[in-house]
């Protein structure tokens, strides 16, 4: 199978990567910044790079739109397919955003942070898809079958509430995790002492409900720690708020 990609940035690297070395070839990498799109073109042996503007009908069997989720609109704006397949990205974008653009659309979102500096070198990354047409549901299964094992059909009702879920299990937590490596900054303590606690954290959710697993001075109802916690926070208001933010939702899930 023959692809394009539009877009120069993590996502455009993973997919195109992949791809390639699921032996697909990209014929062409375009985007704003036609240097980077020329590196990433010459990493995947791509017969061409440019602008958007260069993209054409019938260039390759597809299309990879990989750009932030507030520009695939005005990027498939610019374009229309009649033989090429278009596919985006994006976990909280609509299939609609791009069926203007093209007779047979596809969505296909890896539920994984993808960064470029430290690439996943296994197959264990779960992907939603979702096609417009028979033929859209096919490629898009064959494209999403280079990337990952872990494949499933999620319709835009149900992807929007997993990147949710996505947002608050890895950039929330990750948050959480930068709010203790400050707070041990603050008070001449080793960050370090917390990693087994957060790797075991991580580790029991593997074979239980989170739910089932809480503990802590919320769960248990124990007003003083609650309080202690509270006056320690009084010179970061925003954390203090965000603390008594889940002290409450944890206490109202556990009754």
């Amino acid at each position: 199978m023959t692809f394009s990609i539009i877009g120069t940035g993590n996502i455009a690297w993973f997919f195109g990567q992949r791809l390639v070395a699921g032996r697909h070839h990209c014929v062409g990498v375009y985007g704003r910044n036609t240097r980077e799109a020329e590196e990433l073109a010459q990493a995947l042996i791509a017969d061409k790079h440019g602008a958007i503007s260069d993209v054409a009908d019938d260039d390759a069997d597809i299309c990879l739109i990989a750009v932030s989720d507030t520009a695939i609109g005005d990027v498939a704006g610019k374009l229309s397919f009649e033989h090429t397949m278009l596919i985006h990205t994006a976990g909280a974008v609509g299939l609609d955003s791009i069926q203007k653009a093209a007779k047979d659309c596809a969505v296909l979102w890896p539920v994984y942070s993808i960064l470029k500096s430290n690439m996943p070198d296994h197959r264990n990354i779960p992907c939603a898809w979702e096609g417009s047409t028979k033929k859209a549901e096919s490629y898009v299964q064959s494209v999403g079958h280079a990337i990952t094992d872990v494949l499933f059909e999620a319709k835009y009702e149900q992807r929007k509430w997993l990147h949710l879920s996505a947002v608050l299990s890895n950039n929330f937590i990750n948050h959480l995790m930068a709010v203790c490596e400050q707070v041990c900054a603050e008070n001449d303590l080793p960050f370090s002492t917390l990693t087994p606690i957060i790797e075991q954290t991580f580790d029991r959710i593997k074979h239980a409900s989170p739910k089932k697993l809480q503990t802590g001075p919320a769960v248990r109802r124990d007003t003083t720690t609650i309080a202690a916690h509270e006056n320690l926070l009084n010179a970061h208001p925003k954390w203090q708020k965000m603390y008594e933010a889940i002290t409450a939702s944890i206490q109202a899930t556990s009754l």
